[in-house]
């Protein structure tokens, strides 16, 4: 039975930001016998954030964290996440004839490093869209759920906006991730996915290692299949995808009636035109600039990315690498074990790199444990520090009285002899 193994072969991520029409291919997919795709898991991201140990009902956080912090090595924590990983994957496998299982989540630019050292061997899909269409898009996917969005205060705001983020960190480093060539990386454009999505589909499919399947782009036709009503029965993703049957190019350039000019000012000056270039959009950014009559500088508005980063890093605690490539053996020729630091399970490893990466993990969990053993003796040995100096203030002042407790003494001894001994 085809199954998920610990490297990450037939595991497939479909990598965007939210908006770019993750849903759209995703239903295509879902069609194919032997892929099982579903709409937005996003569970790797709790797995991630699992030490952070937000505050709970019963209590513990601090201890939680502790225990992550002084017990638990970033190797023995890795090794976890993959098992409970690799458990729902080939969960989803069982039973239904699949090989690839596709985990689509936006917002999985979150860990990006984590991704590649989790399982390296996967593949990844870097699905493209315009970001002046993926602005509008939520402006009227939002406008439609009665939530609104406003992109110029979005981008302004003094405080963490995911969707501002969405538009511009993640979009950013997405585009940074996918910048170098890599075998198990694939370029997929949502604009030509719509205009020609039979021959997408076959390209995709072959990257897959897949043939392609007639009719897997008319989704309309799959609706009462059992992967397609698992799909729906999510409720996440495109409110508008079930009301067609298959895809069209309605919104491909619907930015110009969605988007004003100011909006798309402000937001082309935050990107930057380099991006728009890399991505294979400057025809569309070449249109905005004569609608807003504005030449727009190559790099980002740094004031603003920076600001932005600040926020969710205050929001987050996560770090990321700067312009953090795809990693992984395919694009450089050693074995993925050895980049990686894993250890094939029916072979054992004699590399003495890993071997001394496997002791500089050991140590530093035991310094880690170290560190805390020595910041818990520290505290006591000041609170008992305390604790001595007060009793030394409190024996001074008794002594502070003997002198005269002494007078008193001799006095009520002299008067009892004077009274003939009696008190």
């Amino acid at each position: 039975m085809p199954v998920v193994d610990v490297q990450g072969n037939g595991l497939v991520f479909l990598l965007c930001v939210p908006r770019s029409g993750s849903s759209l291919s995703t239903v295509m997919l879902q069609n194919h016998s032997r892929i099982f795709a579903t709409q937005e898991m996003w569970f790797l991201m709790s797995l991630v954030d699992l030490s952070k140990a937000d505050a709970r009902p019963y209590g513990g956080s601090p201890i939680i964290r502790q225990f992550y912090s002084a017990m638990v090595s970033d190797d023995v924590f890795e090794k976890a996440c993959r098992s409970f990983a690799l458990e729902i994957y080939n969960g989803f496998l069982q039973g239904n004839g699949a090989d690839f299982v596709v985990d689509k989540s936006p917002r999985y630019y979150y860990m990006l490093e984590w991704l590649d050292r989790l399982f390296p061997e996967s593949k990844r899909i870097h699905l493209q869209r315009n970001p002046l269409s993926i602005a509008a898009s939520y402006k009227k996917v939002n406008r439609n759920n009665g939530e609104g969005f406003n992109l110029i205060s979005s981008l302004q705001s003094p405080n963490m906006n995911m969707k501002a983020v969405d538009l511009t960190l993640g979009l950013l480093r997405l585009n940074d991730y996918f910048a170098v060539q890599h075998a198990n990386a694939y370029e997929l454009r949502y604009e030509q996915l719509v205009s020609q999505p039979r021959e997408e589909l076959e390209k995709l499919c072959e990257f897959l290692g897949v043939g392609y399947e007639q009719g897997m782009e008319q989704y309309g036709r799959h609706v009462e299949s059992t992967k397609s009503n698992m799909f729906y029965s999510m409720g996440v993703g495109d409110p508008f995808l079930s009301t067609h049957q298959e895809a069209h190019k309605n919104s491909v350039n619907n930015w110009k009636s969605i988007l004003d000019a100011s909006e798309v000012e402000t937001y082309c000056r935050v990107l930057g035109a380099d991006v728009f270039h890399r991505m294979g959009y400057s025809e569309q950014l070449h249109e905005a600039e004569q609608w807003t009559g504005v030449r727009y500088e190559a790099d980002p508005d740094q004031e603003v990315i920076e600001r932005l980063s600040r926020q969710f890093t205050e929001a987050t605690g996560c770090i990321w690498q700067p312009h953090y490539h795809i990693q992984g053996a395919s694009s450089a020729g050693t074995p993925i074990n050895e980049v990686h630091g894993i250890t094939n399970q029916s072979e054992p490893n004699t590399d003495p790199t890993l071997a001394a990466l496997a002791t500089i993990r050991q140590l530093e969990a035991a310094l880690r444990a170290a560190d805390n053993r020595l910041e818990r003796g520290y505290s006591e040995r000041e609170r008992l520090k305390q604790q001595l100096a007060s009793a030394h203030s409190k024996l001074q002042r008794i002594k502070s009285w003997i002198p005269f407790g002494q007078q008193i003494s001799a006095w009520a001894s002299q008067r009892k002899i004077l009274r003939g001994g009696k008190s």
